[in-house]
């Protein structure tokens, strides 16, 4: 078992990550009994019930199942999950629990953050995307017409119980996009600030076999490097004011990629491995990196075998990168490399892209 601590300094907040790889009827038990007496709601993916229901063993009272997709993180099943937790009459002693990917955390986050102005939220991440990312930092919305996590909170979680066997049942595709954060990870390791060396670039070079065949040690290693990046820089900055916009490296491209096809026709994570390789093209042009580093990172992605996404116009591209919520005004906030496995924010005016 890997057991990680995320302390948020300035609200005295900390919370636990178990990392540990055993039958998920285990999990079930550990989670109850964190959770002793307390009423509590499980908001738990449609998929993840039908492949695990019978082993996570939640009573039906305490269900509510969240069909899959990013659709589902709207305003309707926002509210619906509230009208559940007044119904159940939970109080602010009670909890909301999500298992299942990054949706069904986003949107359980939410709801625990708004209800009775906060109550306890409890994080099982059954997807590698919301292992290595979305679990971890407190990040919570839902998504409007207007885009993406447009509504949301920063809201941590009390604790996270994270169970590489979830993995094993993943679909591929879905797999390859938690992929996508991963490689992320190892591009922005140095600017992370962390007080261990990680090696990610390395790691992922010389595992990737390991990690196609979801070998259960090198899954749960894998995820402890990612989240021990992560809480190094959600420590040091939860509000995104500084240093947490480098974990948007790849991001700004890659939500145009998102928004420009409806969200239906490329996942997060290729639509994220896009745009870092925009990123890196641009850190070419603008004298930021050489080639060499580029071709290397090119190397690392090419490992992994991502859905290749054609070009979009740019001035289409542009019009909905100047949307994104990170922009300023008649900027765009891009994250580059710098240098190997460092990244830095660049205010960018529309023609300095084009």
């Amino acid at each position: 078992m890997i057991e990680l601590s995320v302390n948020i300094k300035s609200e005295s907040k900390s919370y636990p990550i178990i990392i540990k790889n055993e039958e998920i009827s285990e999990l079930s038990g550990r989670l109850v009994s964190f959770l002793q007496d307390r009423k509590y709601i499980a908001v738990i993916s449609e998929k993840v019930e039908k492949l695990y229901g019978t082993q996570l063993n939640i009573p039906e009272e305490n269900k509510f199942i969240l069909k899959d997709g990013e659709k589902e993180k709207n305003f309707k099943n926002y509210k619906k999950i509230l009208e559940k937790a007044l119904k159940m009459k939970l109080t602010r002693k009670d909890a909301m629990v999500a298992i299942g990917g990054g949706v069904a955390g986003d949107i359980t986050g939410f709801a625990a953050s708004t209800y009775m102005r906060g109550i306890d939220f409890i994080q099982v991440p059954t997807t590698l995307l919301s292992c290595v990312d979305s679990s971890v930092g407190g990040k919570t919305g839902i998504d409007t017409g207007f885009g993406k996590n447009l509504i949301g909170s920063f809201y941590q979680p009390k604790i996270v119980f994270i169970n590489p066997k979830f993995l094993k049942t993943l679909d591929e595709r879905q797999f390859k996009t938690g992929m996508g954060e991963v490689v992320k990870y190892s591009f922005i390791e140095k600017s992370c600030k962390c007080d261990e060396e990680l090696n990610l670039t390395n790691f992922l070079s010389e595992k990737s076999e390991q990690i196609l065949a979801r070998d259960e040690k090198i899954l749960s290693k894998l995820i402890e490097i990612c989240i021990k990046l992560k809480i190094s820089v959600v420590e040091k900055d939860e509000k995104e004011s500084g240093l947490r916009r480098i974990l948007n490296f790849g991001h700004t491209y890659g939500h145009a990629v998102e928004k420009i096809t409806k969200y239906k026709k490329f996942t997060h994570g290729e639509a994220i491995v896009e745009g870092m390789k925009f990123a890196f093209k641009l850190a070419v042009k603008r004298n930021l990196i050489d080639k060499n580093y580029m071709f290397l990172a090119e190397d690392v992605i090419k490992k992994y075998n991502f859905r290749e996404i054609p070009q979009f116009n740019i001035d289409k591209m542009i019009t909905l990168m100047q949307m994104d919520k990170k922009a300023l005004s008649d900027k765009i906030v891009f994250i580059l490399p710098t240098d190997y496995s460092t990244v830095d924010a660049f205010e960018l005016k529309p023609d300095e892209i084009r």
